[in-house]
């Protein structure tokens, strides 16, 4: 008989690459992970994982228990949001890990909305960029990620989740008031090619999307300022230290002195946020509401920053 904790183990190991890293995201001892594989190893009658100099990679018996792995996992999930229903589920913890815009526009606008809708709900909120809160909710370190898609990320169709779109919004150009096309009512990006740039750090999904974009306008930048603060980004650029792509609903209610916010020319780059959770647990009866009450927040928002000299910004678009 397989045990399911030790499935929750094998996906860890496959996610994180190594024994370590998936000791610390389980808050487990490596040699408790290595004593566990050992064990489900033991119980299928199969080698299951290979350690190299690179880390742990499966071995085809281990995929194969993997992609069954997914299915079992989701549907313990779905068994527990059954009994949990069962049992009423009114009351209890759910904790949510968005990043920093994603916390002001959706999330604490949906814990308002909770506090009257369901009072037995408490919400507990964390801190992290999407390419951390997604392996948090797989790791069950939270219930629920709001996140950016990104490169790398896992995929709307992705056996481990399930996504919920929220909203997406374009990134405006952000250039000191003296730039050359300060007074354009859009910003071509080729026409940053050879300004310095002001972006996230790599590993931030709006990094990816800043160099993408340039990279779809045929250069690469050249970026020599980087922070993931975005008032850090503006402030830089009030200073004449570069130009940046800044996401729309991040320029809301920050001090523009300095600065001319103009749209991109043609298709604006575009962060899409969702919502995730493991697959199976959307039917929760506690993270059921979450999700309907970060939808919610989602469709209401109007996101309107300061209107830069020249025309307003519209608003993000919400599906």
């Amino acid at each position: 008989m397989i045990e399911a904790r030790r499935l929750h183990i094998l996906r860890a190991v496959a996610d994180h690459r190594t024994v370590t890293a998936a000791a610390a995201a389980l808050y487990l001892t490596p040699s408790a992970v290595s004593q566990q594989l050992t064990a489900l190893e033991q119980e299928t009658g199969h080698r299951l994982v290979e350690r190299g100099a690179k880390g742990v990679r499966l071995t085809p018996a281990g995929e194969i228990l993997l992609s069954h792995t997914n299915a079992v996992l989701a549907q313990l999930e779905r068994a527990e949001a059954e009994l949990a229903a069962y049992g009423s589920g009114e009351a209890g913890t759910v904790t949510v890990a968005s990043f920093a815009t994603g916390i002001a526009e959706v999330v604490a606008p949906a814990v308002a909305r909770l506090a009257g809708t369901a009072p037995g709900i408490r919400i507990r909120v964390r801190d992290a960029e999407g390419d951390a809160s997604l392996p948090m909710v797989l790791d069950r370190q939270v219930e629920v990620a709001v996140a950016v898609e990104y490169r790398g990320a896992p995929s709307a169709d992705d056996p481990r989740l399930t996504h919920v779109p929220l909203y997406a919004e374009p990134f405006d150009a952000v250039v000191p008031v003296t730039h050359r096309t300060a007074d354009s009512p859009e910003v071509p990006l080729a026409e940053l090619a050879k300004d310095p740039w002001i972006s996230p750090y790599p590993g931030n999904p709006c990094h990816d999307v800043v160099v993408l974009a340039c990279e779809n306008a045929g250069f690469q930048p050249r970026i020599e300022h980087s922070s993931d603060d975005f008032r850090a980004v503006v402030a830089l650029a009030a200073a004449d230290a570069g130009v940046a792509l800044v996401p729309r609903s991040a320029l809301r209610g920050m001090d523009l002195t300095g600065v001319v916010v103009r749209p991109v020319d043609g298709v604006a780059p575009t962060r899409r946020v969702f919502a995730a959770v493991r697959r199976g647990a959307e039917g929760h009866p506690l993270i059921r509401p979450v999700l309907d009450a970060l939808g919610e927040a989602a469709r209401e928002q109007t996101v309107r920053p300061h209107a830069p000299p020249g025309g307003a910004v519209p608003p993000v678009s919400v599906p």
